[in-house]
């Protein structure tokens, strides 16, 4: 093989060895990154790199300046609440009323150290609200560490490859696997993941009604807020609202990152958002652990607490202003992360253009959305064959089989890291690549 451009064949080759990674196309994100960053700092080239939905835009200064102005007025010195700051939880009840149309008590408005630990939180408690109940269903492809978060816990998950049912038919495949007694919780990602399906009102009432039936609680991460960019969703308090499960369900958990569309990953923080019905629910099995049945304060007072002790005292200054600029109207975030929406209609075609396919392409009836992800294939070759043969080209990605997709010769491709300054240099990296692989682009 002609070791191909831009990068060392050998080089490469060498580090995907003593790496240690098996299977390029199951290893996890950050295994991914540290093996990318090993390249390109023996190489000194710089990759197209589409493996860490990492945000790649300036964070807003209203956010910065507040976070500024805490640090000086001497926060840094002090502990926070667990529950956290009071501006804070009312702004975000603010938000979800005004961007989402739905009513949570500011009790219920939790700071968390990113949504991962909202997440983990989350999974920690469900699995003990119930004995005998403690699998999680995931409706994939979804975000692979929370499947390694479940592992880390020793909390067993099953899988539904939602763009199998979608729909009318998700109603009759959810309720067969919920009919056994033993699912504590529903997560899912909308939009999702890395697919970037966004499922409907009629979807979403299908889960919230069978949710009910069953007395399952939905977990729904809004890590991507508002950026299903086919419709306006940057009004406060004027339809049409996020799209949310919150709305037809009683019994609910939202996560809701600064990281994507407030920019704001650095900082690591997210807010939960606990239903009024389900912070007043009582579980008699969370004594044992908890030492306490009702399911807010455990949620809040044992489990965060122990996690972490609170959320960056600065940061929350900062999520508070950004929430409260944007709910006063004078901070339109979606307006900023439009760019992610361009940037993957641009890429998506170079991709297409250089014998790719989108794996994910439907949204239902219409064609899928462009933003934060899109995924990828390439006739031929499996999913871990790919992930390694665009390392040699200096394009990074990671595998969908690490996501739960019934998809496994595809790749989940983040836009944000790759400006426009940069999409000649993937195009040609793209013509490089069809050219040197002409066999299986038939």
């Amino acid at each position: 093989m002609t070791p191909p451009p831009p990068l060392d064949f050998d080089t490469v080759q060498k580090l995907i060895a003593a790496s240690g990674l098996k299977n390029l196309a199951h290893a996890s994100i950050r295994e991914l990154v540290k093996l990318v960053n090993d390249i390109e700092k023996a190489t000194g080239q710089k990759y197209i790199r589409m493996e860490m939905g990492v945000p790649g835009l300036k964070p807003p200064e209203a956010g910065v300046q507040a976070e500024i102005a805490a640090l000086n007025r001497g926060v840094a010195s002090k502990y926070p609440m667990i529950e956290g700051i009071a501006e804070l939880k009312t702004e975000f009840s603010r938000f979800l009323k005004l961007f989402v149309d739905v009513d949570v008590h500011p009790d219920g408005c939790v700071p968390t150290v990113g949504s991962m630990q909202g997440g983990f939180a989350a999974f920690l408690i469900l699995s003990k609200c119930r004995k005998g109940r403690n699998i999680t269903l995931f409706l994939d492809p979804g975000f692979p560490v929370q499947k390694q978060q479940h592992d880390v816990l020793g909390i067993p998950h099953v899988s539904l490859e939602v763009n199998n049912y979608r729909g009318d038919k998700l109603r009759d495949k959810l309720e067969s696997m919920l009919a056994s007694g033993r699912i504590s919780s529903i997560l899912y990602s909308n939009p999702n993941n890395p697919s970037w399906l966004c499922l409907t009102d009629k979807e979403l009432r299908i889960i919230a009604d069978l949710a009910r039936k069953y007395d399952a609680v939905v977990i729904e991460d809004l890590a991507y807020f508002a950026m299903d960019f086919r419709q306006d969703l940057s009004k406060p308090g004027q339809p049409p609202y996020q799209p949310s499960v919150a709305k037809y369900a009683d019994d609910y958990l939202l996560l809701v990152s600064s990281s994507k569309c407030f920019s704001y990953a650095g900082q690591r923080i997210a807010m939960m958002a606990i239903s009024d019905h389900l912070a007043g629910r009582t579980f008699p099995d969370l004594k044992a652990n908890f030492h306490t049945d009702n399911f807010g304060h455990a949620m809040i007072h044992r489990v965060i607490y122990s996690l972490s002790a609170g959320t960056s005292h600065s940061a929350q200054f900062a999520m508070a202003a950004m929430l409260k600029a944007a709910n006063d109207g004078r901070y339109d975030f979606v307006a900023d992360v439009r760019e992610y929406g361009e940037r993957a209609r641009l890429m998506k075609k170079l991709f297409t253009d250089n014998g790719f396919r989108i794996v994910y392409d439907r949204d239902e009836d219409k064609p899928i959305a462009d933003g934060f992800y899109f995924t990828i294939s390439y006739p031929g070759l499996t999913g871990d064959q790919l992930v390694e043969e665009l390392l040699y080209y200096g394009i990074s990605a990671i595998g969908l089989a690490t996501t739960g997709s019934e998809r496994p010769e595809g790749l989940r491709a983040c836009v944000s890291q790759t400006g426009r300054d940069r999409l000649r240099e993937l195009e040609e990296r793209l013509r490089r690549f069809n050219a040197d692989h002409p066999q299986q682009a038939s």
